[in-house]
Protein backbone atom coordinates (compact mmCIF):
# COMPACT_ATOMS: atom_id res chain seq x y z
CA UNK A 1 0.00 0.00 0.00
CA UNK A 2 0.87 3.76 -0.84
CA UNK A 3 1.44 5.73 1.70
CA UNK A 4 -0.83 8.75 2.27
CA UNK A 5 0.91 11.70 1.43
CA UNK A 6 0.22 14.69 4.12
CA UNK A 7 0.45 18.44 3.37
CA UNK A 8 3.19 19.87 5.33
CA UNK A 9 1.37 22.87 5.25
CA UNK A 10 -0.80 21.48 8.29
CA UNK A 11 2.20 21.69 10.47
CA UNK A 12 2.23 25.53 10.20
CA UNK A 13 0.70 26.94 13.26
CA UNK A 14 -2.72 28.34 12.12
CA UNK A 15 -3.01 26.32 9.32
CA UNK A 16 -6.17 24.74 10.07
CA UNK A 17 -7.93 28.12 11.64
CA UNK A 18 -7.13 29.73 7.96
CA UNK A 19 -8.42 26.45 5.84
CA UNK A 20 -11.61 27.02 8.17
CA UNK A 21 -12.32 30.79 7.98
CA UNK A 22 -11.42 30.05 3.86
CA UNK A 23 -14.10 27.68 3.50
CA UNK A 24 -16.27 29.74 5.60
CA UNK A 25 -15.92 32.76 3.46
CA UNK A 26 -16.22 30.81 0.20
CA UNK A 27 -19.86 29.89 1.64
CA UNK A 28 -20.67 33.02 2.64
CA UNK A 29 -18.46 35.30 1.28
CA UNK A 30 -18.76 38.04 -1.36
CA UNK A 31 -18.18 36.97 -4.73
CA UNK A 32 -16.16 39.81 -6.82
CA UNK A 33 -16.62 38.58 -9.95
CA UNK A 34 -19.59 41.18 -10.99
CA UNK A 35 -17.04 43.70 -10.07
CA UNK A 36 -14.70 42.94 -13.05
CA UNK A 37 -13.36 45.50 -14.81
CA UNK A 38 -14.17 47.96 -11.72
CA UNK A 39 -10.58 48.03 -9.94
CA UNK A 40 -10.60 51.38 -8.23
CA UNK A 41 -13.60 51.40 -7.31
CA UNK A 42 -13.17 48.39 -5.25
CA UNK A 43 -9.77 49.52 -3.59
CA UNK A 44 -11.59 52.48 -2.66
CA UNK A 45 -14.35 50.44 -1.23
CA UNK A 46 -11.70 48.59 0.87
CA UNK A 47 -8.68 50.92 1.45
CA UNK A 48 -10.09 54.44 1.36
CA UNK A 49 -8.40 57.65 1.96
CA UNK A 50 -11.10 59.48 3.45
CA UNK A 51 -14.08 58.21 5.79
CA UNK A 52 -16.84 60.43 6.69
CA UNK A 53 -18.92 59.29 9.52
CA UNK A 54 -21.18 60.72 11.76
CA UNK A 55 -21.19 60.25 15.99
CA UNK A 56 -24.38 58.37 16.87
CA UNK A 57 -23.67 57.95 20.29
CA UNK A 58 -21.51 58.91 23.16
CA UNK A 59 -20.59 56.46 26.12
CA UNK A 60 -18.63 57.81 29.61
CA UNK A 61 -16.38 54.91 30.28
CA UNK A 62 -14.97 57.04 33.07
CA UNK A 63 -14.55 60.23 34.51
CA UNK A 64 -11.37 61.19 32.26
CA UNK A 65 -12.53 58.88 29.11
CA UNK A 66 -15.36 58.61 26.33
CA UNK A 67 -16.62 56.66 23.73
CA UNK A 68 -17.33 57.68 20.24
CA UNK A 69 -19.42 55.64 17.99
CA UNK A 70 -18.94 56.34 14.64
CA UNK A 71 -21.56 55.35 11.85
CA UNK A 72 -20.70 55.80 8.43
CA UNK A 73 -22.17 58.54 5.84
CA UNK A 74 -22.68 56.21 2.82
CA UNK A 75 -23.84 53.31 5.02
CA UNK A 76 -19.78 51.33 4.66
CA UNK A 77 -17.15 50.87 5.98
CA UNK A 78 -14.24 48.96 5.15
CA UNK A 79 -13.08 45.88 7.00
CA UNK A 80 -9.91 45.83 9.55
CA UNK A 81 -8.12 43.77 12.03
CA UNK A 82 -8.68 43.86 15.34
CA UNK A 83 -5.62 46.45 17.10
CA UNK A 84 -5.45 48.63 13.95
CA UNK A 85 -6.18 52.16 14.35
CA UNK A 86 -7.50 55.67 11.98
CA UNK A 87 -5.85 58.68 11.70
CA UNK A 88 -9.04 61.10 12.95
CA UNK A 89 -9.56 64.64 11.94
CA UNK A 90 -10.82 67.31 13.41
CA UNK A 91 -10.60 71.45 13.37
CA UNK A 92 -10.30 73.39 16.31
CA UNK A 93 -9.50 76.81 17.16
CA UNK A 94 -9.22 77.68 13.65
CA UNK A 95 -6.23 74.68 13.25
CA UNK A 96 -6.98 71.01 11.72
CA UNK A 97 -4.67 68.50 13.34
CA UNK A 98 -5.22 65.13 13.41
CA UNK A 99 -4.88 61.80 16.17
CA UNK A 100 -4.60 57.99 15.44
CA UNK A 101 -7.22 56.31 17.77
CA UNK A 102 -7.35 52.51 17.97
CA UNK A 103 -10.64 50.85 16.43
CA UNK A 104 -12.18 49.30 19.94
CA UNK A 105 -14.95 47.61 18.61
CA UNK A 106 -14.57 44.26 16.99
CA UNK A 107 -13.98 43.83 13.31
CA UNK A 108 -16.78 41.03 13.02
CA UNK A 109 -19.11 44.02 12.81
CA UNK A 110 -18.91 47.12 10.71
CA UNK A 111 -22.21 49.12 10.96
CA UNK A 112 -19.94 51.58 13.23
CA UNK A 113 -16.30 51.95 14.93
CA UNK A 114 -15.98 52.88 18.47
CA UNK A 115 -13.47 55.42 19.32
CA UNK A 116 -12.39 55.55 23.14
CA UNK A 117 -10.24 58.82 23.95
CA UNK A 118 -8.65 59.68 27.26
CA UNK A 119 -7.95 63.02 28.94
CA UNK A 120 -4.28 64.28 28.20
CA UNK A 121 -2.99 66.98 30.21
CA UNK A 122 -2.59 69.66 27.43
CA UNK A 123 -4.35 67.66 24.81
CA UNK A 124 -5.07 69.58 21.65
CA UNK A 125 -7.49 67.32 20.09
CA UNK A 126 -8.90 65.18 23.02
CA UNK A 127 -10.10 67.97 24.87
CA UNK A 128 -11.66 69.14 22.11
CA UNK A 129 -13.08 65.46 21.41
CA UNK A 130 -13.98 65.34 25.35
CA UNK A 131 -15.82 68.55 25.86
CA UNK A 132 -17.04 69.94 22.42
CA UNK A 133 -17.92 66.96 20.17
CA UNK A 134 -21.75 65.97 20.37
CA UNK A 135 -23.75 63.47 18.99
CA UNK A 136 -24.87 64.28 15.61
CA UNK A 137 -21.83 66.58 14.69
CA UNK A 138 -19.39 64.86 11.69
CA UNK A 139 -15.83 63.76 11.63
CA UNK A 140 -13.69 62.21 9.12
CA UNK A 141 -10.42 60.01 8.86
CA UNK A 142 -7.99 58.11 7.44
CA UNK A 143 -8.97 53.84 6.37
CA UNK A 144 -7.75 51.57 8.94
CA UNK A 145 -4.10 50.65 9.29
CA UNK A 146 -1.24 49.50 11.02
CA UNK A 147 0.23 46.46 12.50
CA UNK A 148 -0.77 45.65 15.67
CA UNK A 149 -2.51 42.75 15.16
CA UNK A 150 -3.01 39.34 15.84
CA UNK A 151 -1.67 36.86 12.62
CA UNK A 152 -1.96 33.07 13.28
CA UNK A 153 0.31 31.80 11.03
CA UNK A 154 3.11 33.86 12.72
CA UNK A 155 1.89 34.26 16.50
CA UNK A 156 1.39 32.06 18.99
CA UNK A 157 -1.91 31.15 20.09
CA UNK A 158 -1.40 31.89 23.51
CA UNK A 159 -1.65 35.79 23.80
CA UNK A 160 -0.68 38.22 26.82
CA UNK A 161 -1.72 42.32 26.71
CA UNK A 162 -0.22 44.45 28.23
CA UNK A 163 -2.26 47.84 28.45
CA UNK A 164 -2.16 51.35 30.36
CA UNK A 165 -4.47 54.13 30.27
CA UNK A 166 -6.53 54.20 26.59
CA UNK A 167 -4.22 51.64 25.36
CA UNK A 168 -6.70 49.08 26.20
CA UNK A 169 -8.24 50.18 22.92
CA UNK A 170 -6.53 47.66 20.40
CA UNK A 171 -6.64 45.13 22.99
CA UNK A 172 -10.33 45.39 23.56
CA UNK A 173 -10.99 45.05 20.05
CA UNK A 174 -9.11 41.74 20.03
CA UNK A 175 -10.79 40.52 23.03
CA UNK A 176 -14.16 41.41 21.80
CA UNK A 177 -13.11 39.26 18.49
CA UNK A 178 -12.34 36.37 20.40
CA UNK A 179 -15.13 36.28 22.51
CA UNK A 180 -17.46 37.09 19.56
CA UNK A 181 -16.67 34.54 16.94
CA UNK A 182 -15.83 31.77 20.14
CA UNK A 183 -12.08 31.53 18.70
CA UNK A 184 -10.05 29.25 20.76
CA UNK A 185 -6.89 31.95 21.37
CA UNK A 186 -6.20 31.98 25.23
CA UNK A 187 -6.10 35.39 26.09
CA UNK A 188 -4.29 37.11 29.89
CA UNK A 189 -4.35 40.68 30.23
CA UNK A 190 -2.71 42.56 32.38
CA UNK A 191 -4.18 46.10 32.72
CA UNK A 192 -2.40 49.40 34.48
CA UNK A 193 -4.00 51.63 36.02
CA UNK A 194 -3.50 54.29 38.77
CA UNK A 195 -6.87 53.16 40.68
CA UNK A 196 -9.20 51.65 40.08
CA UNK A 197 -11.89 54.26 38.78
CA UNK A 198 -9.69 54.84 35.82
CA UNK A 199 -10.11 51.21 34.54
CA UNK A 200 -11.66 51.46 30.95
CA UNK A 201 -14.46 48.74 30.52
CA UNK A 202 -14.10 47.87 33.52
CA UNK A 203 -17.67 46.17 33.84
CA UNK A 204 -17.17 44.68 30.54
CA UNK A 205 -14.25 42.66 30.91
CA UNK A 206 -15.44 41.21 34.36
CA UNK A 207 -17.85 40.19 32.44
CA UNK A 208 -15.98 38.55 30.12
CA UNK A 209 -13.75 36.57 31.75
CA UNK A 210 -16.56 35.34 33.97
CA UNK A 211 -18.05 34.03 31.12
CA UNK A 212 -15.34 33.23 28.58
CA UNK A 213 -12.42 30.50 30.01
CA UNK A 214 -10.10 31.07 27.47
CA UNK A 215 -10.06 34.99 28.88
CA UNK A 216 -7.55 35.77 32.38
CA UNK A 217 -8.12 39.74 33.03
CA UNK A 218 -5.70 41.23 36.02
CA UNK A 219 -6.33 44.98 37.06
CA UNK A 220 -2.91 46.09 38.35
CA UNK A 221 -3.31 49.37 40.46
CA UNK A 222 0.07 51.61 40.86
CA UNK A 223 -1.66 53.79 43.41
CA UNK A 224 -4.07 51.96 45.60
CA UNK A 225 -6.31 52.81 48.55
CA UNK A 226 -5.04 51.13 52.17
CA UNK A 227 -7.90 48.67 51.41
CA UNK A 228 -7.00 47.71 47.83
CA UNK A 229 -7.70 44.16 47.56
CA UNK A 230 -6.02 43.45 44.28
CA UNK A 231 -2.69 43.44 42.62
CA UNK A 232 -0.84 46.86 43.24
CA UNK A 233 2.22 47.94 41.82
CA UNK A 234 3.63 47.92 38.08
CA UNK A 235 3.51 44.78 35.44
CA UNK A 236 6.78 44.13 35.93
CA UNK A 237 8.70 40.54 35.04
CA UNK A 238 8.13 39.19 38.26
CA UNK A 239 4.29 39.08 38.27
CA UNK A 240 4.05 38.35 34.73
CA UNK A 241 6.76 35.57 35.70
CA UNK A 242 4.34 34.51 38.73
CA UNK A 243 1.15 34.78 36.86
CA UNK A 244 1.97 33.07 33.40
CA UNK A 245 4.19 30.42 33.76
CA UNK A 246 5.88 29.07 30.99
CA UNK A 247 6.49 32.28 28.77
CA UNK A 248 8.33 30.39 25.77
CA UNK A 249 5.04 29.69 23.74
CA UNK A 250 3.29 33.25 24.43
CA UNK A 251 3.22 36.30 22.00
CA UNK A 252 3.33 39.69 23.87
CA UNK A 253 1.38 42.89 22.93
CA UNK A 254 2.32 45.98 24.39
CA UNK A 255 0.44 49.29 24.37
CA UNK A 256 0.07 52.50 26.60
CA UNK A 257 1.74 55.72 27.77
CA UNK A 258 5.13 56.60 27.31
CA UNK A 259 6.55 55.73 30.66
CA UNK A 260 4.69 52.60 30.49
CA UNK A 261 5.57 51.14 27.41
CA UNK A 262 9.15 51.94 28.40
CA UNK A 263 8.97 50.33 31.37
CA UNK A 264 7.43 46.90 30.35
CA UNK A 265 9.61 46.53 27.22
CA UNK A 266 12.53 46.54 29.29
CA UNK A 267 11.19 43.96 31.76
CA UNK A 268 10.07 41.87 28.93
CA UNK A 269 13.21 42.39 27.13
CA UNK A 270 15.21 40.78 30.91
CA UNK A 271 13.36 38.23 30.87
CA UNK A 272 14.77 36.85 27.77
CA UNK A 273 12.09 36.83 25.25
CA UNK A 274 12.49 36.53 21.71
CA UNK A 275 12.03 39.75 19.62
CA UNK A 276 9.54 38.27 17.65
CA UNK A 277 6.95 37.15 20.75
CA UNK A 278 7.01 41.30 21.48
CA UNK A 279 4.42 43.61 19.65
CA UNK A 280 4.30 46.66 20.20
CA UNK A 281 2.19 49.96 19.37
CA UNK A 282 3.17 53.36 20.24
CA UNK A 283 0.90 56.30 19.56
CA UNK A 284 2.59 60.17 19.00
CA UNK A 285 5.88 62.12 19.94
CA UNK A 286 6.99 61.41 23.39
CA UNK A 287 6.14 64.00 26.37
CA UNK A 288 9.41 65.25 26.92
CA UNK A 289 11.59 65.35 23.87
CA UNK A 290 14.26 66.76 25.30
CA UNK A 291 14.93 63.86 28.28
CA UNK A 292 15.45 61.76 24.76
CA UNK A 293 18.70 60.20 24.46
CA UNK A 294 20.84 62.32 22.11
CA UNK A 295 18.88 65.58 22.58
CA UNK A 296 21.41 68.65 22.30
CA UNK A 297 22.94 69.63 26.13
CA UNK A 298 21.86 72.79 26.70
CA UNK A 299 19.26 73.48 24.17
CA UNK A 300 15.98 73.85 25.96
CA UNK A 301 12.40 73.24 24.95
CA UNK A 302 10.96 76.79 24.60
CA UNK A 303 13.80 78.02 22.32
CA UNK A 304 11.82 79.02 19.18
CA UNK A 305 13.45 79.21 15.45
CA UNK A 306 12.30 79.93 12.29
CA UNK A 307 11.07 77.80 9.17
CA UNK A 308 10.81 79.27 5.68
CA UNK A 309 8.35 77.01 3.93
CA UNK A 310 8.86 76.11 0.05
CA UNK A 311 5.96 78.87 -0.76
CA UNK A 312 8.24 81.86 1.28
CA UNK A 313 6.12 81.66 3.96
CA UNK A 314 7.97 81.57 7.05
CA UNK A 315 6.75 79.96 10.60
CA UNK A 316 7.59 80.41 14.26
CA UNK A 317 8.21 76.68 15.68
CA UNK A 318 9.56 75.87 19.16
CA UNK A 319 12.61 72.96 19.71
CA UNK A 320 10.40 71.45 21.99
CA UNK A 321 7.55 70.48 19.86
CA UNK A 322 7.00 68.31 16.44
CA UNK A 323 7.36 70.48 13.25
CA UNK A 324 3.81 69.30 11.87
CA UNK A 325 2.50 70.95 15.11
CA UNK A 326 4.01 74.39 13.68
CA UNK A 327 2.62 73.84 9.83
CA UNK A 328 -0.81 72.81 11.26
CA UNK A 329 -1.14 76.45 13.06
CA UNK A 330 -0.37 78.21 9.80
CA UNK A 331 -2.87 75.82 7.86
CA UNK A 332 -0.29 73.47 6.10
CA UNK A 333 -2.09 70.60 5.87
CA UNK A 334 0.15 67.65 5.67
CA UNK A 335 -1.30 63.65 4.76
CA UNK A 336 -0.72 62.31 8.13
CA UNK A 337 -1.63 58.69 9.48
CA UNK A 338 0.51 57.24 12.64
CA UNK A 339 2.00 60.55 13.76
CA UNK A 340 4.45 58.38 15.13
CA UNK A 341 7.25 58.46 12.53
CA UNK A 342 6.11 54.96 10.83
CA UNK A 343 3.94 55.23 7.91
CA UNK A 344 6.24 58.04 6.24
CA UNK A 345 3.08 60.06 5.20
CA UNK A 346 3.65 63.28 5.99
CA UNK A 347 7.38 63.60 4.78
CA UNK A 348 9.00 66.91 3.58
CA UNK A 349 13.12 67.69 2.29
CA UNK A 350 14.81 69.51 4.23
CA UNK A 351 16.49 71.84 2.32
CA UNK A 352 18.58 73.31 4.70
CA UNK A 353 19.13 73.23 8.92
CA UNK A 354 18.96 70.58 11.26
CA UNK A 355 16.35 68.78 13.08
CA UNK A 356 16.36 65.60 16.00
CA UNK A 357 13.73 62.85 15.41
CA UNK A 358 12.66 60.96 18.31
CA UNK A 359 13.91 57.85 18.80
CA UNK A 360 11.22 55.14 16.89
CA UNK A 361 11.14 57.45 13.91
CA UNK A 362 11.70 55.16 11.02
CA UNK A 363 13.32 56.94 8.38
CA UNK A 364 14.12 54.63 5.10
CA UNK A 365 17.69 54.67 3.77
CA UNK A 366 16.58 56.81 1.15
CA UNK A 367 15.01 59.40 3.45
CA UNK A 368 18.41 59.70 4.95
CA UNK A 369 20.07 59.89 0.98
CA UNK A 370 17.89 62.53 -0.08
CA UNK A 371 17.25 64.70 2.93
CA UNK A 372 14.18 63.76 3.98
CA UNK A 373 12.36 64.15 7.33
CA UNK A 374 8.96 62.95 9.24
CA UNK A 375 7.94 66.31 10.73
CA UNK A 376 5.70 64.52 13.14
CA UNK A 377 8.84 63.23 14.68
CA UNK A 378 10.96 65.95 13.84
CA UNK A 379 12.24 69.25 16.25
CA UNK A 380 14.16 71.75 14.80
CA UNK A 381 17.71 72.60 16.56
CA UNK A 382 17.72 75.78 14.60
CA UNK A 383 16.00 77.67 11.75
CA UNK A 384 15.03 75.40 9.12
CA UNK A 385 13.99 75.60 4.81
CA UNK A 386 11.46 72.81 3.82
CA UNK A 387 9.87 71.52 0.70
CA UNK A 388 6.63 70.53 1.09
Amino acid sequence: MKNKMTNPFEQVAGYKEIREEIEVLSKYGDDFTSQRGNVNATVDRYHPKRLNFQVSEIFTETALAKTFRLVPENGYLPPFQAGQYINLFVETQGVRSSRPYSIASAPNQRAYYDLTVKAVPDGFVSSHLLEDVKVGDHLSSTGPMGGFFHNPLSHANEVVYLAGGSGITPMMSMIREVTDRGLKRQMHLFYGSRNPDDIIYKQELERLAEMHKNLTVDFVISEPEDDYQGLTGFINGKLLQERLGDLSKKTFFLCGPEAMYKFCRKELEGLGLRRKQIRVEVFGPPGDVTAQPGWPEGLTADMTFQVKVSDSRTLEVSAGEPLMNGLERMNLELPAACRSGECSYCRVKLKSGKVFHAPGTKLRKSDLQFGFIHPCMAYPLGDLEILL
